[in-house]
Order: structure tokens, then C-alpha cells, then sequence
């Protein structure tokens, strides 16, 4: 027992203890170990709401973060609507949604698919929740759904033609609560309702695209990214945290500058997380420059990375905050979070009201390109297999 060895020592000597000066020795590097880890680890969560008959609607909950998140809020007794990219019969989602249902004892876990790649499938999933009637309640939209181009990796592009970090990270975001607004503030005014958006501290190295430069809502389909923004993988991550933290203000103008027919103020707040670094599929490949030697060389370094990153638990400490403590459910919205804390910006053009309003116009006017394209694509696929079906017997 460690209390006789203890016992043992301090009355006849540490050297009467089978490597006892060795464990004196090393005493004082696990404690230093132990002060790092618990440094790392980040602020704890210690806000509780009532989670019963809220409904959640929640980008990337079925992996990193994302999925503690999810199953820190359905443990609570949330409703959660899961927007996935796998179609609702793969087998890994089935699993997933039956596996946390298990384990939080909530059977209100749904999914929808909704690719995030996709205009269209945006479109077509945010239009059939907005146009329910009566209005569908919600509670609460959590933005974790995120993609990064490992260093030294190319550019890929969306359906649309899109760089696919700048398209998933803020031109989905950007197109799904365009829509879905209405549905936030339909909300009633007793209802606490919360819009959170996740980030990453490497926003502090974006830069905005040029809202001046018309060029850059063109339909060149292999240069559209190029033209936006320039293709970097740290360049392009890093503008798309950016652009959707200035969104996510916007947005919280746009909500509060509603008039509700009832005359109550406006009920949806906006909140921006930023969780720290954590040890997600994400950060893993990014880490490994998305190869098989750069793999090897992170479990070879693996004990540094489980010192200095995040678990994914940990990592969901700050949004479980946003999501329950009360202090966000009055006030005006906006506020930046980091270790369960409010921040400040830390790039002035958050906060600009001009640069907002130009880069919602920007968006606006390149979604809709993007649309009118992609519906054309779509009805010339689809002109064969109807002149075929016309030539049948």
C-alpha cells in the first residue's frame, strides 16, 4: 500500500524502499508532467441547463468534437437532428445513432443528409424544415463541421466549384442559416434559442477576400477558389474561420434587426467557440501531412501530442458551456468564447460593420451564381434519361 511504503520511508529512510531514491527522483518530473496535462486540458464545463424538449440541430456530430458534443447534450435529454453527409441507410451512421443512444439512454437522436459540398443539398433540406407548418421548433443550431487541406496538399473543389475549405468551412454555414433564419425567429419569446459557430484561433492569419473584385463570383469552376481567395492550405483554413466569424456577427445583426409581430425582442443570440487544439481525425491529418510516413511519425511522437492536444472531450468543454450557461441566453449576442471564457477579437474586421455587409453581399451574389449554374447542370443530366423514357415502349 503506498501508505506503509510512505510510512516505511519516513521512518527508516528511503533506502530502505526497493528503488525508493529512484521513485524520489522521478517524483518531481511526473508531477511537472501531471501540472502540463492538466494545463493543456483546458477549462471545464460546470454550467447545467435543462436539456429536456430542447431540439439541437448540429453540423459534425458524428466525429471529434463534434460527437462529444452531441453526446454531451442527448446525455442531458436534448433532441438531437444530426445534418450528415452519409445518406441516412450507411451503415456507420445506423450504428452511430444506435450506439448513442445506448449510451446516453435518449432515444430523440435523428439524422438528416445534408451534404455540406453541396448548394443544393443545403438548399433542399433548410427549404423542407422552413416551409413545415406550423413552424418546427429550435432551440439551438451547433456549427462544428470543419475540413482542412493537410500542408503541401492540393486544392480540391466542391460540386459547385468551390475550394473545399473555403466552401464547406463558411459558404455552407453561410447558405444553411441564410435560410433557416426565418425558423430562428419564429421562434417564442420565452425560448432560449442559440446559434454557435466553432472557430480556431488560426483566424488571427486570415484575410478577407477582396469584396470589391466582381471577378470573383465568375463560374470558372477550376479557378473560382483561386480567384477568391488564393490557395494555400494554412491561407485558405485560416480566411474561412475568418469570414465566418464576421458572418456569425452579421448574422447576430441580422437577427436582432427583426421585428417580431408580437413586439417581444428578439430571443436568438449568436455564439463563437473556439475549443483549442484538440486530438481529432482533423488535427490528426493535418499532423501527418495526410501520409502514411507522416502516420508513422505521429505515434512515434505520440506522447508529445497526447501532452499538448486536447482529448475530443475536453475539446467540447467550451461549446457545452455556450450551449447551457445562462448568462448567453440574454444580452445581445456575439460574444467569442475560448476555455469557457468571453474574449475579445483579435481582428478588427470582425467587428466592422462595413466588412460584414460587403462579404454578405458577396456571398449572397456568388451563392446565387453558383445555384443558377448547378440547376442548369442538373436539368441538362437530367434531359437524357427523360428524352429516353419518352422513346420507350
Amino acid at each position: 500500500m503506498p501508505i506503509n511504503i510512505v510510512a516505511q520511508g519516513f521512518f527508516e529512510g528511503f533506502s530502505s524502499i526497493p528503488y525508493g531514491w529512484t521513485i524520489v527522483k522521478w517524483l518531481p518530473w511526473i508531477a511537472l508532467v501531471g501540472l502540463l496535462k492538466w494545463y493543456f486540458n483546458g477549462a471545464t464545463n460546470t454550467s447545467e441547463r435543462n436539456m429536456h424538449s430542447k431540439v439541437v440541430m448540429m453540423t459534425g456530430g458524428t466525429s471529434g468534437i463534434g460527437a462529444e458534443v452531441a453526446k454531451g447534450l442527448s446525455s442531458r435529454g436534448a433532441q438531437l437532428v444530426l445534418l450528415t453527409q452519409q445518406p441516412l441507410s450507411d451503415p456507420f451512421l445506423v450504428d452511430y445513432i444506435m450506439d448513442l443512444r445506448e449510451q446516453t439512454n435518449n432515444e430523440l437522436i435523428t439524422a438528416e443528409h445534408v451534404d455540406l459540398s453541396s448548394l443544393h443539398s443545403i438548399r433542399k433540406f433548410a427549404t423542407k424544415w422552413v416551409d413545415n407548418a406550423p413552424p418546427r421548433r429550435l432551440d439551438m443550431i451547433i456549427l462544428c463541421a470543419n475540413v482542412r487541406t493537410p500542408p503541401g496538399g492540393k486544392a480540391s473543389v466542391t460540386e459547385d466549384g468551390l475550394e473545399s475549405t473555403w466552401g464547406i468551412n463558411y459558404m455552407a454555414n453561410f447558405h444553411l442559416l441564410s435560410i433557416l433564419s426565418p425558423a430562428l425567429r419564429v421562434q417564442p419569446p420565452d425560448r432560449d434559442v442559440r446559434v454557435i459557430f466553432g472557430t480556431c484561433s488560426s483566424y488571427m492569419g486570415g484575410e478577407l477576400p477582396d469584396t470589391s473584385d466582381k471577378k470573383s463570383t465568375k463560374s470558372k469552376k477550376d479557378s473560382k477558389a483561386k480567384e477568391v481567395i488564393g490557395f494555400t492550405p494554412s491561407g485558405v483554413y485560416a480566411t474561412s474561420k475568418l469570414a465566418l466569424m464576421t458572418f456569425a456577427m452579421a448574422f447576430q445583426k441580422h437577427l436582432s434587426a427583426y421585428t417580431r409581430p408580437d413586439k417581444h425582442p428578439v430571443n436568438a443570440r449568436v455564439i463563437i467557440v473556439d475549443p483549442g487544439f484538440s486530438r481529432t481525425p482533423g488535427m490528426r491529418r493535418f499532423l501527418t501531412f495526410g501520409s502514411l510516413w507522416g502516420l508513422a511519425l505521429y505515434l512515434f511522437m505520440w506522447p508529445l501530442w497526447w501532452l499538448v492536444l486536447k482529448s475530443p472531450d475536453r475539446g467540447a468543454q467550451t461549446f457545452l458551456y455556450a450551449a447551457m450557461e445562462a448568462q448567453y441566453g440574454r444580452g445581445e449576442g456575439g460574444v467569442f468564447l475560448k476555455e469557457c471564457r468571453q474574449m475579445k477579437y483579435l481582428k478588427p474586421e470582425i467587428e466592422d460593420v462595413n466588412v460584414q455587409k460587403k462579404l454578405w453581399e458577396l456571398s449572397e451574389t456568388t451563392v446565387q451564381a453558383l445555384e443558377k449554374e448547378g440547376a442548369v447542370r442538373r436539368a441538362k443530366e437530367k434531359k437524357p434519361e427523360q428524352e429516353k423514357k419518352k422513346t420507350s415502349p
